[in-house]
């Protein structure tokens, strides 16, 4: 059994509690920031989606909304990791603060586009801004959490922070839902959504002014370059953080590659769902209907995320990360086709719940691996890289979906493809974690 620099072994230390994480002053400030933020980020997708796939007016399919995935992503995809490069010479606390708001003020500014019924594509650029600052505040929380916890506390740190943050966008979704539902239908209330989540930012804003402006890191070195010039070099500072990632940190890039398909699979039954919620399950021309569907989906699935949270730590004790993570896998090549082959809206719902708690499984051990793996210098780069693959993970989910699913979203083609690549991904992932070994203080108790 391996012994921490303190003297204490690695089972005692995984056993880091969430009460353990909460007395801490600095990771409680850091949270609330994260749930504010995210709170608000789910008010806004709602708008989106309420604007986008269930206007009354237009009938939405998968082509539209992988269309809409690319615009407000790909573009990200391409920035993104240059961002990664800025999150490790600004400070992270700053990013935070100055971040959302940003957004405060461009989601003003995207309200304002609905109620004057302004081009769609203006929309979209000023909502496509609002999403890439999103990205980048959360490559920068995920990247400043180690500043806040222990390396003892990594796994329970990462089952509770982003699965609150995942929650709390859930439940600014449920609250955007519950506006929507109760405001006259049209570009009012969507306008009204809009600038509910543009406040919510601003909240986030103050409450990452309540930590210390050098607490979030990173650690400043002599001789290094300046702003204009690290711009400049940016493209070899990524391809250095890609090489130490695939040559010295071959457990965090197989994690990564595990969760993207994982990201994949999950992008493609979103799409599903969204269809049978608006075509199949409820009446097509009643929009809101469709919506309450989807929300309900939306709820249990983030009701997922929470039961991932309180679990992986006891599981990643007794399987490792590079177990739970293949459990995580393995589990939806059962359940998917045994509750999604009908196409019946209860087992669906269940697959919704099952989905969110292997979804968020397999994000909280990558999430570890990669923390524990990488060096401080390069995490906010690497992390920057793990969004990007997140983000085109989930727009080419959406654009293979739009080739094969029908308006109605029966596809039993769909259904069993996904199962398939699930599987495929728990073979080859297990098949690397055995061959590289485990993580620092991935320790089976």
């Amino acid at each position: 059994m391996a012994i921490t620099e303190n003297g204490s072994t690695h089972q005692t230390a995984h056993r880091a509690t969430l009460l353990d994480l909460l007395r801490g002053r600095d990771f409680r400030r850091l949270l609330t920031a994260r749930v504010l933020s995210q709170l608000s980020d789910g008010v806004f997708q709602v708008s989106l989606a309420a604007y986008v796939v269930f206007s009354p007016e237009k009938q939405s399919s998968p082509a539209d909304i992988a269309s809409v995935l690319a615009v407000m992503l790909l573009p990200f995809s391409v920035i993104g990791p240059f961002a990664g490069v800025l999150l490790d010479r600004w400070r992270r606390r700053q990013v935070l603060y100055v971040g959302n708001l940003a957004r405060f003020g461009l989601g003003l500014v995207t309200g304002a586009l609905l109620l004057v019924q302004a081009p769609t594509w203006l929309f979209f650029a000023s909502a496509l801004m609002v999403t890439a600052l999103n990205r980048f505040i959360l490559a920068g929380l995920s990247a400043a959490l180690p500043r806040v916890v222990g390396p003892e506390q990594l796994v329970t740190a990462n089952a509770l922070s982003p699965t609150l943050g995942t929650v709390a966008a859930a439940c600014g979704g449920g609250v955007g839902f519950l506006l929507h539902q109760v405001l006259p239908p049209g570009p009012r209330a969507d306008a009204a959504l809009v600038c509910v989540a543009a406040l919510l930012y601003l909240s986030a804003a103050v409450a990452a002014l309540r930590m210390d402006k050098d607490l979030l890191g990173p650690e400043r070195h002599a001789g290094r370059p300046a702003l204009g010039r690290a711009l400049a070099e940016a493209a070899r500072e990524l391809r250095a953080a890609v090489t130490h990632l695939v040559r010295d940190c071959r457990p965090a890039a197989h994690a990564l590659a595990a969760v993207t398909a994982a990201r994949f699979c999950y992008g493609v039954l979103i799409v599903v769902v969204v269809m049978l919620a608006r075509y199949t399950f409820n009446d097509p021309a009643d929009s809101a209907a469709g919506l309450v569907t989807l929300g309900q989906a939306v709820g249990l699935s983030a009701a997922g995320f929470f039961i991932a949270a309180v679990i992986s730590p006891w599981c990643t004790r007794r399987l490792g990360l590079a177990g739970w993570m293949t459990l995580c896998l393995v589990a939806p090549v059962v359940f998917v086709p045994a509750l999604g082959l009908n196409f019946t809206l209860v087992p669906c719902l269940i697959a919704a719940l099952l989905l969110g708690v292997v979804t968020q499984g397999t994000k909280i051990c990558a999430d570890t691996v990669v923390q524990e793996s990488v060096e401080d210098e390069y995490r906010g780069r690497v992390f920057a890289i793990y969004d990007v693959l997140f983000n085109v993970a989930f727009v080419a989910a959406a654009m293979v979906t739009a080739l094969v699913l029908p308006l109605s979203g029966r596809s039993v083609t769909v259904v069993l493809g996904v199962s398939a690549v699930y599987a495929l991904a728990a073979v080859l992932y297990l098949r690397t974690a055995r061959r590289t070994g485990p993580v620092p203080g991935d320790q089976v108790s």
